[in-house]
């Protein structure tokens, strides 16, 4: 028999997944349930589009927890203890938990703890980079006492995994430091673009970029940063306040890690209030920059 697998959360990454991973050979089926899915006004919308996917519906956590050989929660980085504790009242003695939420290596662990007294083997990912370039693809390093027997099963199926430890926490450690860098770069060229476009001395920032990053094609990649951050800023500002925890959990004050997600969470609020309508990701960052310039 294969597996059965059940996706919580079925968003833009659960939805990558879910498409990905059904058919797969070892893959029974995919069962999926989103809190979307119960919301009066977008569940029937949000529900189709997972049925037309080809995935199963679940009718709540408990049905799904109860189908589910394989649990794959792939939600906000808020939401990820309280997801854990939730399937830990309703999963099945001997089924596996693969977490890839950007939390802290405490929040992992505090998941871990919810879910292993009652028989569930749990394993955390930390995956390592935007997840849709990549499909099931996308690099992910696991740990904790399972992830090697995981990381068996995942391969099978085409993904790409490597166990970093057996210990819960390497893999989240490793992860939330590389998040810090990757999102303070955004933060750092959202709020660098903007002010120059400002002074209209861009035209003598970028060339100095490219002088000492020549790798770098900082034009591009600051339309991709300004167009990422405000299609994702609220779920990047949810993961810099965990990566927040992380470093309060090496010991140290986060002072940049706090103003990263300071600033993702602001963009993310501008762009809830239609202020980047109309812009996408073929969109240059001028055009972005030029928005956040006129509401000042």
């Amino acid at each position: 028999m294969g597996t059965t697998l059940g996706l919580i959360g079925y968003g833009e990454v659960g939805g990558i997944f879910g498409r990905g991973l059904r058919g797969q050979g070892g893959v029974d089926a995919v069962w999926v349930w989103d809190k979307r899915f119960a919301d009066p006004a977008t569940g029937a919308a949000a529900r189709t589009v997972a049925e037309s996917d080809g995935m199963h519906v679940a009718s709540g956590m408990q049905e799904l927890c109860s189908r589910a050989d394989l649990l794959i929660s792939a939600v906000t980085a808020s939401n990820t203890l309280a997801v854990a504790e939730e399937a830990a009242r309703h999963a099945r003695d001997g089924s596996r938990f693969l977490d890839l939420n950007s939390v802290s290596p405490g929040t992992k662990q505090r998941a871990a703890a919810a879910l292993e007294p009652v028989g569930v083997a749990y394993v955390e990912a930390g995956v390592m980079t935007s997840v849709p370039p990549y499909g099931i693809r996308v690099p992910m390093l696991l740990g904790g006492p399972q992830a090697g027997a995981l990381a068996e099963t995942l391969s099978g199926w085409g993904m790409d995994v490597r166990v970093v430890s057996d210990q819960l926490g390497v893999a989240s450690a490793i992860k939330m430091s590389r998040s810090i860098m990757i999102k303070g770069l955004e933060a750092l060229v959202i709020e660098s673009y903007t002010t120059a476009r400002r002074y209209g001395v861009e035209a003598h920032v970028l060339p100095t970029l490219k002088e000492t990053f020549p790798q770098i094609d900082w034009d591009k990649q600051g339309a991709y940063f300004f167009s990422r951050v405000v299609q994702h800023g609220k779920r990047r500002a949810e993961e810099m306040r965990e990566a927040a925890q992380t470093v309060r959990e090496a010991g140290f004050e986060p002072l940049m890690t706090a103003a990263i997600a300071a600033k993702q969470d602001w963009v993310a609020a501008q762009a809830r209030d239609g202020l980047f309508e109309g812009l996408d990701a073929a969109s240059d960052w001028q055009a972005y920059a030029d928005r956040l310039i006129g509401r000042a």
